[in-house]
């Protein structure tokens, strides 16, 4: 007989084999590349198959249904375009780059790192906040977690140029 863990644990893999054939299947109808869209083709097929595990088989329009009663989207609505995608990336990057090295056109040594370590921290917490409209978790913790992946990266990056010996200042 199946405990109640193994229940929970069952239906919430079969949510992510779900949830996986959806993000495929649009990743491949997105894809300008053809070799990366065979590539998500076949990735929903793996997924379709790992549900299939889990007792059920569930089809294009199942995965429609699914995005529409489960994750509250209409697939149709999606749109959006691999140029649109790469595009916004670049934007996005570029503006996350600028907002560290900003204070050191006014300042240098310990003080321009002071206030770039400051700017992008209260910028990564903006971030991680902001994100919280799309996962619908708390602006909190969420902005917390993004201060700590990103001040740990800022750490490991600061380590490796003192430790092959850039130095600011």
């Amino acid at each position: 007989m199946a405990s109640t863990n193994d229940i929970k644990r069952y239906k919430e893999n079969l949510k992510a084999e779900k949830q996986a054939i959806l993000l495929y299947t649009r990743m491949s109808e997105a894809e300008q590349n053809q070799d990366l869209a065979a590539v998500y083709s076949k990735l929903v097929e793996t997924e379709k198959k790992h549900a299939e595990f889990w007792g059920h088989k569930l089809s294009d329009a199942g995965a429609d249904t699914l995005a529409r009663e489960e994750l509250g989207i209409d697939p149709k609505e999606l749109g959006g375009s691999a140029w649109e995608a790469g595009i916004t990336s670049f934007l996005l990057f570029t503006v996350g780059a600028v907002i560290p090295v900003m204070p050191y056109m006014f300042l240098s040594g310990m003080t321009g790192i002071a206030v770039s370590a400051v700017s992008s921290t209260l910028a990564l917490f903006i971030i991680g906040a902001i994100i919280t409209l799309m996962t619908g978790r708390h602006p909190v913790i969420s902005g917390i977690r993004q201060v700590l992946f990103g001040l740990a990266t800022a750490t490991i990056t600061f380590s490796i140029g003192h430790f092959i010996g850039v130095y600011l200042g």
